[in-house]
């Protein structure tokens, strides 16, 4: 099997600017943040976000990356809005495509299969019809039954995190939840896959059922290993939400000196500095 492993830096190199970019994970739990901060590092900009998004899409869009988002919502769970994505949204600064979460999976679940588009009930008489005018509704050809027809979501890179894989890519969840990472690889021309940790592939079945490899190396193009990679979202069991840090990011919504303060201390450097900066954080919120 080849080795699929890369370093972290060498991520910008699979993207362009103006790409579709899957993220996994749900809210603020298992995002790959470690990627989501570099692309921060880097030129890039008028990308699409397909995303059950957490801050992952606030970041983007608070630097100014982000030119339209799909979603099925943006919510930092314990805190309800993403208060960067709820400005872009309120301003106009970018295109929105809501759909509630159904919908979405729908959406993926199509993608996944190659399909232009699935039908289901979801969304049926709401108002998300709406506001996506650009939906149509679909007869069944068998009997006289009505379906919105909800196109599939196809990504050109899709980023996930995962506990463990190996270095051929096949990708191990340890959680209580694997999300829809698991689609959104397929459902993706390019799949890169942030980790805790890379394992001997033996080692992932030696201590937990077959059923927890939850992405296939054939649907991952590069592995890379960062501990503490989704941060400060959860990865369960490996660690939970960073709560204060949470807060803290949701403060830096308050105006834009708050956001330079955050942006000058946490994301100006490495992620080695971005660790440390985390690190220094967390000690002073103990004292």
């Amino acid at each position: 099997m080849a080795d699929k492993t890369m370093p972290l830096e060498e991520l910008t190199t699979h993207l362009e600017s103006g790409m579709t970019i899957g993220v996994g994970g749900w809210g603020s739990r298992r995002k790959p943040m470690a990627l989501i901060r570099e692309i921060l590092r880097s030129d890039l900009r008028d990308l699409t976000v397909v995303s059950y998004g957490g801050p992952e899409v606030g970041l983007l869009c608070a630097a100014g990356k982000v030119r339209k988002a799909v979603y099925g919502f943006v919510s930092l769970d314990s805190i309800a809005l993403d208060p960067h994505f709820r400005a872009a949204r309120e301003n106009g600064r970018i295109e929105v495509e809501e759909y509630d979460e159904g919908m979405f999976l729908a959406g993926l679940r199509a993608g996944a299969a190659r399909l232009s588009f699935t039908p289901t009930r979801a969304g049926l008489e709401s108002s998300v019809l709406e506001m996506n005018p650009h939906l149509r509704l679909v007869e069944s050809p068998y009997d006289d039954e009505v379906y919105v027809a909800m196109p599939g979501l196809r990504m050109d890179v899709s980023l996930i995190h995962l506990n463990r894989a190996d270095a051929a890519g096949n990708g191990q969840y340890l959680g209580p939840d694997p999300y829809f990472d698991d689609l959104l690889a397929q459902a993706a021309d390019k799949t890169i896959l942030s980790v805790e940790k890379v394992v001997p592939t033996a080692e992932l079945t030696a201590t937990a059922p077959v059923q927890s490899l939850l992405v296939s190396r054939l649907f991952v193009d590069g592995v890379i290993e960062t501990p503490h990679g989704a941060h400060f979202t959860s990865c369960a069991p490996d660690y939970g939400r960073d709560e204060a840090f949470q807060r803290a990011y949701a403060a830096s919504g308050k105006d834009a000196d708050a956001w330079q303060a955050f942006q000058q201390r946490f994301l100006s450097g490495s992620e080695t500095d971005y660790q440390a900066a985390v690190a220094a954080f967390a000690e002073e919120a103990t004292r």
